[in-house]
C-alpha cells in the first residue's frame, strides 16, 4: 500500500491523489484503506518516516560492520546510491511532501534525518581527520542532493547509474584539497 501511495504521490503530489486513488492502485476500496491507516496524513508520515528509519539502521550498520573508515565512507556510499536508484518516488515524495506531514511525524523524520547525517559526518571525519565538522557536514549534504538527483537524472542503465554516481560521490568527498581543512 505504501509503495503503491508513494508512485502516485510522487506523480501526483500528496493533494493529487484521493484515498480511493490508493485503493484502486492496490485492488481495494479506497475506504478499506481505513483498516490499515486512520488518514492519509497517517500513510504519508508512516511512509517518510520508515524510510528515514531505514536510512538510518542501514547506513549505521554498513558503518559498524565495516573494517575501516575507507570501506565505511565507500558502504555508506554505495548504501545510499542503492536507496537513491531503488526508491525514487520516495525521494520525490520526501523533497515535495515532506511539509505535509503532521508536525509530529515531521519533527521525527528530522531527528531521524538528522542521525543519518552524524552518521555521514562521524565517517567523514574518520576518513580525513583534518577536515572541520562543518564542512564535513556541508559535504555529507552535497552529497546527497548529488545521489539524490537521480529521479531527474537517471539517463544510463542501473548499473551504470550506480557507478557513476559512486563515483561522483567518493571523489567530491575525498579528492585532496576539495573539503576544507579544520
Amino acid at each position: 500500500m505504501l509503495t503503491a501511495a508513494a508512485e502516485l504521490f510522487a506523480r501526483h503530489g500528496f493533494h493529487g491523489v484521493g484515498i480511493d486513488d490508493i485503493g484502486a492502485a492496490v485492488g481495494i476500496s479506497g475506504p478499506a484503506l481505513y483498516r490499515h491507516f486512520r488518514s492519509k496524513d497517517a500513510m504519508l508520515g508512516e511512509m517518510l518516516v520508515a524510510i528515514s528509519e531505514h536510512l538510518l539502521t542501514g547506513g549505521q550498520a554498513k558503518v559498524d560492520n565495516a573494517p575501516d573508515p575507507q570501506v565505511a565512507l565507500r558502504e555508506l556510499i554505495r548504501w545510499h546510491v542503492d536507496f537513491a536508484l531503488d526508491a525514487p518516488a520516495l525521494i520525490t515524495v520526501h523533497m515535495r511532501d515532506l511539509a505535509n506531514l503532521t508536525d509530529p511525524d515531521r519533527r521525527r523524520v528530522r531527528a531521524l534525518q538528522r542521525r543519518y547525517v552524524e552518521v555521514w559526518v562521524d565517517t567523514i571525519r574518520k576518513t580525513m581527520p583534518q577536515v572541520a565538522e562543518p564542512a564535513a557536514r556541508a559535504a555529507a549534504h552535497g552529497v546527497f542532493g548529488l545521489i539524490n538527483s537521480t529521479p531527474h537524472s537517471a539517463h544510463l542503465d542501473r548499473e551504470q547509474m550506480a557507478q557513476l554516481l559512486s563515483r561522483m560521490a567518493l571523489a567530491a568527498l575525498t579528492t585532496p584539497g576539495v573539503l576544507p581543512d579544520e
